[in-house]
């Protein structure tokens, strides 16, 4: 569904034609398509409070192309237990992501992977950004059920909801709903959180191309709810770098539309790729 995105002006990694320029095989499916995966496993485990209070915490291990099948995995955890492991893989036994997921409060895998950071040694691409830095303006966003939700994610909830891969009447039934009201479901919380990135103004070099490589979704006040007003608040959590990318880790508070109560947060690693960038090598050489 994101193989018409577009960002900065270009085409992202989820073009064939541009993921295969870049060395992968083919444009990959977003990260966050996973989670609705886990949402009925950890509904069993624990019932409505995984929607209100639950958290899925993910580091992606490897791309999944159209087609390829993916299996979600949840640890049955001790009575009383509020966290415990998740994980995904293809059929043939390749990893796609390992998780945490939890209720409530708690010490989640990328509170463990942000503490194991290293400082970055050069960053270029995004040299200009600073941990605690602020989005330039509070964004104020909604979802109803036929909005088109712009160039980063063209399509609309009622499109995702005739293909999604673990559909709940929770999502379009108010009647259904324990709520009252149709709730947006976890992975497209990611795409009401992304969608008006841009007025963040984050500011980054480019053109460039960039990739989900950690990804937290946390309901403090939950569910989200379809054709509800929120108020996104960013900031700059962490930088981080490997050998073929430059991080920068964004936490988007989500609070209701008074701006007063927060009611669910994300924590997303854009992981960007240096060879993307076309004066990578001559910028860093010049540090």
């Amino acid at each position: 569904m994101l193989a018409e995105q577009e960002y900065g002006g270009h085409s992202s990694l989820h073009d064939d034609a541009m993921a295969e320029r870049l060395g992968f095989k083919a444009g990959p499916i977003e990260g966050p398509t996973h989670f609705s995966q886990f949402a009925p496993l950890l509904g069993k485990l624990w019932g409505k409070d995984w929607f209100e209070r639950g958290c899925l915490s993910a580091h992606y291990q490897n791309m999944v192309v159209e087609g390829e099948a993916v299996r979600a995995f949840a640890a049955i955890p001790p009575d009383g237990a509020k966290s415990t492991r998740v994980w995904a893989e293809k059929s043939d036994g390749t990893p796609v992501l390992e998780a945490s997921a939890s209720i409530g409060a708690g010490r989640t895998l990328l509170d463990e992977r942000l503490a194991s950071l290293k400082p970055p040694e050069k960053l270029v691409i995004l040299a200009k950004l600073k941990v605690g830095m602020q989005g330039a303006v509070e964004e104020r966003v909604r979802m109803d059920a036929d909005q088109h939700m712009g160039a980063l994610y063209p399509f609309s909830l009622n499109q995702k909801l005739a293909v999604i891969t673990e559909n709940s009447p929770w999502y379009s039934d108010a009647a259904a709903s324990p709520w009252g009201r149709p709730i947006i479901p976890l992975e497209m919380v990611s795409v009401l959180a992304e969608y008006s990135s841009t007025q963040a103004a984050f500011p980054t070099k480019g053109p460039a191309i960039g990739l989900f490589a950690d990804q937290e979704i946390r309901m403090i006040e939950g569910p989200l709810f379809v054709g509800e007003d929120y108020i996104l608040r960013r900031e700059i959590a962490a930088l981080s770098e490997s050998k073929r990318t430059e991080s920068y880790w964004v936490r988007t508070r989500i609070f209701d539309a008074t701006g007063k109560r927060q009611v669910a947060e994300m924590l997303l690693n854009h992981a960007t790729l240096k060879h993307s960038y076309a004066n990578y090598d001559a910028e860093r050489a010049a540090l």
